[in-house]
């Protein structure tokens, strides 16, 4: 039997797999914590100046008076006036971080493994997590949010890789969309840990606290059988699937995978980025999967960083920017499951949407109405949310298991140019009142055109290998119309073109 056949023999999603899935799930909580922790560990509370006179050469020095009584990193280190970037700063170097760990971690898990991975990358982001809330300077604190970014960029991405290949592959995008949804609750429950715990430093301290616990739960989870599959580890997947059957409660079923000639040859051990380059196929995907993933995190991270600076109650503005994304999930689960709507353009119309939200913000009242600038920010917020879950499950679906985790990297990667951008995208109101929102909207409805580009994979197989991604059998399953850029690059492996 074949990979999928023998997961509809095992349980597709059983008993087993729901706590399996229902424990990397929760860990996204403690991912969205890590996240958005700049945003009230780097408030930056109402304070004035008072000109003072005293040095020997008549320098002027400021002392600076607080009128709001919040802690954090600014009040502590006195971050404002031509220190202020240094807020920032810190945001953007976890972003940075969450980069390079994308690029390090999706291709290490490729060749190494997901679940070594994911295990250091879980405990190093705990460590340095504990390194943020002792930080006994800014430069220190700094570092430590680069580390951290850097781990949660590895873990997150095998993370969500591991979600989808423990179940069978109808359930991908209802994983995928769990994962997203839980992120989102993340938010909303770290603006209330944010209220009910003040000082920066035990704010920083409690929220790291679940990833200790959840790094003990994850410690028992198994190899991805999909991966092992894929490496050619035939015999350990069975043993992983039959032992999925005993857990299920479907017995010890024997299951005996069928036996590829790609899983033995060097398609995969030759796997990782420089496929994604040279693969005719994989190369026109990843650059357009490459900007549809900038854009949306661009839009996403900086319309939530923006909710800092709303005017108001900062917990308030912080919960409602994360339970703003929640019914974005089950309209993703309605529309990329229909025929006539699917992955593709489910994913180019919410991008469009959100774009036309944050255009139109520039002709309302900013507040005081329903029809706001702030409620306006809230629809795309709503809407890059959706999009942004249809991405992961969608590239997951559109890359080969033997790359997969190379091409979630990569697209990552260039996710997180726009995380690293994002803190920086509301400062420039400086320039305009309404250049961030324009930002926001051409990245938006650039990202949607190109989206329409790439092939629907509803209802479509997962390729397992580049062999199978690249055999004219599967190409004619796609959608004709859309792959015609792909065919018309498809060389095989003597150099010559197929059809």
């Amino acid at each position: 039997m074949d990979l999928e056949e023998a997961y509809q023999v095992v349980g597709e999603f059983g008993r087993h797999q729901k706590r399996m899935v229902t424990i990397l799930v929760l860990l996204q909580i403690y991912m969205a914590c890590q996240s958005m922790l700049i945003i009230l560990v780097g408030a930056v509370p109402e304070y004035n100046i008072e000109p003072v006179t005293g040095s020997p050469d008549d320098d002027i020095t400021q002392s600076v008076k607080f009128t709001e009584d919040v802690s954090s990193i600014v009040t502590e280190w006195y971050l404002i006036k031509h220190q202020a970037y240094k807020v920032n700063l810190a945001g953007s170097l976890f972003f940075a971080g969450v980069l390079i760990g994308n690029v390090l971690f999706g291709p290490l898990s490729d060749k190494i493994g997901r679940k070594p991975v994911f295990l250091t990358g879980l405990f190093f982001e705990v460590l340095f997590g504990y390194g943020t809330a002792l930080a006994p300077s800014y430069e220190i604190f700094a570092v430590s949010r680069l580390l951290v970014g850097m781990m949660n960029g590895g873990m997150a991405l095998v993370c969500f890789v591991l979600t989808q290949e423990y179940v069978g592959k109808c359930y991908w995008a209802m994983t995928g969309t769990l994962t997203n949804m839980t992120f989102a609750v993340g938010i909303t429950l770290f603006a209330a840990l944010g209220y009910y715990v003040r000082p920066w430093r035990n704010l920083a301290t409690v929220a790291n606290c679940p990833g200790l616990l959840l790094f003990l739960f994850c410690v028992t989870l198994p190899e991805s059988p999909r991966w092992l599959y894929s490496r050619g580890h035939t015999e350990k997947a069975e043993d992983i699937l039959q032992d999925f059957a005993v857990r299920n409660g479907k017995g010890r079923i024997p299951v005996k995978l069928r036996r590829t000639v790609s899983t033995s040859t060097p398609d995969a051990a030759s796997s990782g980025v420089f496929q994604l380059v040279t693969h005719p196929i994989l190369r026109w995907r990843t650059v357009v999967l490459m900007y549809v993933w900038y854009a949306c995190s661009l839009v996403y991270y900086g319309l939530t960083l923006s909710a800092s600076e709303v005017k108001g109650n900062r917990y308030l503005s912080v919960a409602m920017y994360g339970l703003v994304e929640l019914p974005a999930y089950p309209l993703c689960m309605y529309f990329i499951n229909k025929q006539w709507a699917g992955r593709r353009k489910s994913m180019s119309y919410f991008l469009a949407i959100a774009g036309i939200s944050c255009l139109l913000t520039m002709f309302v009242p900013v507040s005081g109405s329903l029809l706001s600038a702030t409620s306006l920010a809230l629809v795309g917020k709503l809407m890059v949310s959706a999009a942004f879950n249809i991405v992961y499950v969608y590239t997951s679906e559109l890359y080969p298991t033997v790359i997969r985790n190379a091409g979630l990297g990569v697209c990552s990667m260039s996710c997180r140019v726009g995380g690293i951008l994002a803190p920086f995208v509301p400062s420039m109101k400086s320039l305009h009142t309404s250049m961030p929102f324009m930002v926001f909207c051409l990245s938006g409805i650039s990202a949607a055109c190109l989206g329409l580009l790439l092939p629907e994979t509803l209802n479509k197989p997962a390729a397992e290998t580049l062999d199978e991604l690249s055999s004219p059998t599967y190409q004619r399953i796609l959608e004709p119309q859309v792959c015609l850029l792909e065919e018309k690059h498809l060389i095989d492996h003597n150099g010559t073109y197929s059809d």
